[in-house]
């Protein structure tokens, strides 16, 4: 009983971030910007883990009842299947190449760095780099 209470103390965070209202979630989703006091809850939305499956669930969730229409267009399913294949692979496609670009746009939208996009991936690399240095490096 004693582990599960140490377990639950260092899983419950130091500081609590504020989320958004539903209201403020929705305008968020459509482009809105959100208050100052909500900024370290973009930043983890923007760079956070699992910032990439949150920015394709909310770019192809409006997708999908344009594909299910023309599903329904009568023909046969070989034609129907490509229609839906043509529209959707590149749309797939240039989703996953424009993140970076729509990302860094809705940190600046919000009047935050752009460079926080870049940060956990620049932290990790300086961390290899110094591990490098260590073991490969003799001191001067």
């Amino acid at each position: 009983m004693t582990e599960n209470t140490a377990d639950n103390t260092t899983r419950t965070p130091t500081a609590t971030t504020p989320e958004p209202t539903a209201r403020q979630r929705l305008g968020y989703v459509l482009g809105r910007t959100l208050p100052t006091e909500l900024h370290p809850w973009v930043i983890a939305d923007t760079t956070g883990p699992g910032a990439t499956r949150r920015y394709a669930t909310r770019c192809l969730i409006p997708l999908i009842p344009i594909l299910a229409g023309l599903l329904l267009i009568p023909g046969p399913w070989i034609i129907r299947t490509g229609m839906v294949l043509l529209l959707f692979l590149p749309f797939v496609y240039f989703l996953l190449a424009l993140k970076n670009i729509y990302l860094r746009h809705r940190l600046v939208s919000h009047g935050l760095d752009p460079r926080l996009l870049n940060a956990t991936k620049q932290r990790r690399l300086d961390q290899e780099q110094a591990s490098y240095e260590s073991r490969y490096r003799s001191a001067p």
